[in-house]
């Protein structure tokens, strides 16, 4: 007589569970920045400037054109902690020192989401991008 209050106990943990889940990835998809839209300058290049902080990038969502340069500064704001940023699917992979910046150039071709992240993490620990610290390339 005590399995259907086991069953029920399980299964309302379950759907607090569920909606918790959806809960913080709804408030994640709603605390993320607005995508910024990059323009090409007089010279053709779309310029941005990025701040590596703990575990994030602000702005964290761009959007940029096909087969425009894009020259991104990426700006750390930590005191101790190493950066980097990489777009694998771009072949971009650039360092950033604690407290250091540093200028990142390339030309995406083809359109499409891209993502970039921070692989950098300490022996035993979740890397920079299991903690949060990616972001989004829209190239249209």
């Amino acid at each position: 007589m005590n399995k259907p209050c086991v069953s029920r106990s399980l299964w309302a943990r379950t759907v607090i569970w569920i909606v918790l889940v959806a809960w913080v990835n709804a408030a994640a998809v709603a605390w993320a920045g607005e995508a910024v839209t990059l323009e090409p300058g007089t010279d053709g290049v779309q310029r941005a400037t990025i701040t590596l902080d703990s575990y994030s990038y602000s702005p964290d969502r761009l959007t940029v054109q096909a087969g425009k340069p894009v020259e991104l500064t990426l700006t750390s704001v930590t005191t101790i902690t190493p950066h980097n940023f990489i777009i694998k699917e771009l072949t971009v992979e650039q360092d950033v020192g604690a407290g250091k910046t540093v200028t990142v150039r390339f030309t995406p071709m083809q359109p499409g989401p891209y993502l970039f992240y921070c692989d950098k993490k300490l022996l035993f620990l979740p890397s920079h991008r299991e903690k949060g610290m990616e972001g989004r390339l829209e190239v249209r």
